[in-house]
């Protein structure tokens, strides 16, 4: 899965710069079988159905001409699925969801000091509104762009019109790019205000992170990370 995510964005560019139809329907149905790859590797009828829908579905865009706008969904969509992974942590009686990955990295009966909690929220608005700022600016580049924008799709001749190239630039590179770096830039300043951590270095931490298997789930200002606790009211 891991390279296969990494793959997508760069076939994703590579298919717009090229305009082959076979390349486009070959980035989105690398993307569809990359989100629906965990429901058909456990067998799951749902996730069988899906990709065959999602089959049908691409065909029919290819033959109809239509399939580099599909290219557009995607930045728009999973950028803004991340505004709500971590934006609706910041709600009133939940645990951010940066605070909540420090708590389940640190040891069970360790509690987090009040610095670290308020910087762990402080982290969970920056990366919601990374990735509002994100979404904003590939729905505006996607409406804009010429040849085959949304706008164009529509009927409506833009104002401004944005090279295709540049809109695939910023979806399937740049956004990356940001995203990286943003992950990089943090680690660096929580190792300096807070050298005292429980794991060893980047790549341990990085995967402690993708090892927090119940890192997403909704849970309550009060939860108690021991194990065999939950929410509490």
């Amino acid at each position: 899965m891991l390279l296969m995510g990494m793959a997508y964005p760069l076939v994703a560019h590579i298919a717009v710069l090229s305009g082959r139809p076979a390349l486009v329907a070959a980035s989105i149905g690398l993307l569809t079988l990359l989100i629906l790859l965990p429901g058909l590797s456990n067998h799951r009828p749902l996730a069988w159905g899906m990709l065959l829908l999602a089959g049908c579905g691409l065909h029919a865009a290819v033959s109809s001409g239509h399939a580099l706008l599909l290219l557009f969904l995607p930045p728009i969509l999973l950028n803004g699925f991340m505004v709500w992974v971590f934006g609706h942590t910041l709600r009133r009686g939940r645990v951010p969801l940066i605070e909540r990955a420090a708590r389940l990295m640190h040891a069970p009966g360790d509690p987090l000091s009040d610095d670290i909690v308020a910087y762990a929220r402080g982290v969970t608005e920056v990366w919601a509104g990374t990735f509002i700022v994100l979404t904003a600016v590939n729905f505006l580049l996607a409406m804009f762009a010429r040849p085959g924008g949304l706008l164009l799709a529509a009927g409506i001749e833009p104002v401004v019109a944005v090279p295709l190239s540049a809109w695939s630039l910023f979806a399937n590179v740049l956004s990356y790019g940001i995203i990286a770096a943003l992950f990089l830039g943090e680690y660096a300043v929580r190792k300096r205000r807070f050298p005292q951590q429980p794991y060893r270095g980047l790549i341990d931490f990085t995967r402690r992170l993708a090892a927090l298997g119940d890192l997403f789930r909704p849970v309550a200002r009060s939860w108690d990370p021991r194990p065999g606790t939950g929410p509490r009211d």
